[in-house]
C-alpha cells in the first residue's frame, strides 16, 4: 500500500475571506479527510523565510532546504538534462516589473503566457549580457533559466511567488553581492527593451518580459558535502517520488511523473510509490493563479475540481485500503495546514467531516 503526500499551495483559504469560501465551498470528501485524521497541525511560516510554506515544505521534504532557504537549483537543472558540474547557480525566471501607485510590483509569471519560441529569443539575448559579466546562462523551459554565479553565495533572494504583488523594495535580492545582481538585471533590461519579441508582445496587448528574478540557491560543493554528513549520520532517507499537475518550471523539473491530467489519479500515485521509504508526493497548482489575484470564484472552481478528480477517489481509495496513509499539505502565504489520515482513522464515524480546518 502507498504512502502519499498532497501538496496543494494556496489551497487554504486567504484568513480574512476564510469563512465566507468554507460556507460555498462544496467538498464532503475533503471535510471526512480533514476530520477523520490521525494527525493535524497548521503550522505558520517561519519570519526569516523569503519563500511560500510549501516551497519551503518541498525543499525540505527532499533534502534540499539550507534553514528557510530551498536550495533547489542545482536538482531542477539535472531534471532538465542539465550538467551542474560545480559552482553555485539560481534559477532565473524571466518576468514582468511594473509601477505601482508608489512602488515596483512584480507580476505573476503564469500571467506572461512566455511560449517557447519567445522564451528562447529572450534567453539569447540575455545570455550575452550574462556571459560578459562572467556568468554562464542555461535554458531549462520557457520560465525557467539557470544562472551561474559563483561569487554570488549567500545573497538572500525570494522566489516570484513570494514577492508578486508585493512592494518589491522588501523582496530583492540583498546581501553583499545585491549591487552586483542590480547591475546585471539593468543590463538585460537594456538589452529587452527594443527587443522584437516585447515590441510583438506589447503590439498583442501583453505585457513585455523585462526582468530577470533569481533564486533557490544551490552550490554543488555544498549540496556534495551535505549529503556526505547525511550519509556519515545515518540520516540520508530516500526522498519521496514526485508527481506534479499544472505546476511551474522549477517544480516539474524536481518530478519524475508530470500529469496532464487527474484521471485515475489514485492508480497513477500508486504506481511505485512503495519503490521508496518515502512514498510519493504529488504537488497540484491549480488553486495558485486565483488566489494570487484574489479571483475567489475562480478559487472556488479549482477547488470543486480537486475534490471531484482529487479528494473523492483518493478518499475511495484510503476506505478500500489501497492507501496506507495520505498526507496533506494545504497552504496559503502565511503557513499550511498539514494533516494525516489513515483507514484506520476514516473509520471514526463519530467525527462530523467539516471544513472548519480551513479558516
Amino acid at each position: 500500500m502507498a504512502h502519499i503526500s498532497l501538496v496543494l499551495p494556496f489551497a487554504l483559504p486567504a484568513p480574512e475571506f476564510a469563512s465566507d469560501l468554507v460556507r460555498a465551498l462544496e467538498a464532503p470528501a475533503l471535510a471526512a479527510l480533514l476530520s477523520r485524521a490521525s494527525k493535524r497541525t497548521f503550522l505558520p511560516l517561519e519570519a526569516s523565510a523569503r519563500v511560500l510554506p510549501h516551497e519551503l515544505w518541498i525543499a525540505r521534504a527532499l533534502g534540499l532546504a539550507h534553514g528557510t532557504a530551498p536550495g533547489i537549483a542545482a536538482s531542477a537543472m539535472r531534471g532538465y538534462g542539465l550538467d551542474p558540474l560545480d559552482g553555485t547557480w539560481f534559477i532565473v525566471n524571466p518576468g514582468h516589473i511594473q509601477i505601482a501607485h508608489s512602488h515596483l510590483m512584480l507580476v505573476d509569471t503564469r500571467q506572461l503566457g512566455l511560449g517557447e519560441a519567445d522564451s528562447r529569443a529572450l534567453f539569447e539575448t540575455a545570455r550575452e549580457s550574462c556571459e560578459e559579466a562572467g556568468h554562464a546562462l542555461l535554458y531549462g523551459a520557457p520560465d525557467t533559466w539557470f544562472l551561474r554565479a559563483d561569487e554570488w553565495e549567500g545573497i538572500q533572494t525570494a522566489s516570484p511567488d513570494a514577492a508578486v504583488g508585493m512592494n518589491l523594495t522588501d523582496w530583492v535580492p540583498t546581501g553583499n553581492q545585491a549591487r552586483a545582481f542590480r547591475k546585471l538585471q539593468n543590463e538585460v533590461q537594456v538589452s529587452w527593451y527594443t527587443h522584437p519579441v516585447n515590441a510583438a508582445r506589447e503590439s498583442r496587448g501583453q505585457a513585455p518580459v523585462n526582468a530577470i528574478w533569481p533564486w533557490g540557491e544551490a552550490s554543488v560543493a555544498a549540496e556534495h558535502a551535505q549529503k556526505l554528513v547525511a550519509r556519515a549520520a545515518g540520516k540520508l532517507a530516500p526522498p519521496p517520488l514526485v508527481s506534479t499537475y499544472n505546476t511551474q518550471g522549477w517544480l516539474d523539473a524536481l518530478a519524475d511523473q508530470r500529469l496532464n491530467d487527474l484521471d485515475d489519479i489514485a492508480g497513477k500515485l500508486s504506481s511505485g510509490a512503495d519503490a521508496v521509504e518515502g512514498g510519493r508526493m504529488l504537488v497540484c497548482g491549480s488553486a495558485a493563479a486565483p488566489a494570487i489575484a484574489a479571483d475567489w470564484h475562480g478559487w472556488l472552481q479549482v477547488m470543486h475540481h480537486y475534490e471531484a478528480a482529487l479528494f473523492a477517489p483518493l478518499l475511495a481509495a484510503l476506505k478500500q485500503g489501497r492507501i496506507k496513509s495520505l498526507r496533506l499539505v494545504l497552504s496559503h502565504r502565511d503557513g499550511h495546514l498539514d494533516t494525516t489520515t489513515t483507514p484506520m482513522a476514516q473509520r471514526k464515524f463519530w467525527r462530523r467531516p467539516t471544513l472548519e480546518a480551513l479558516k
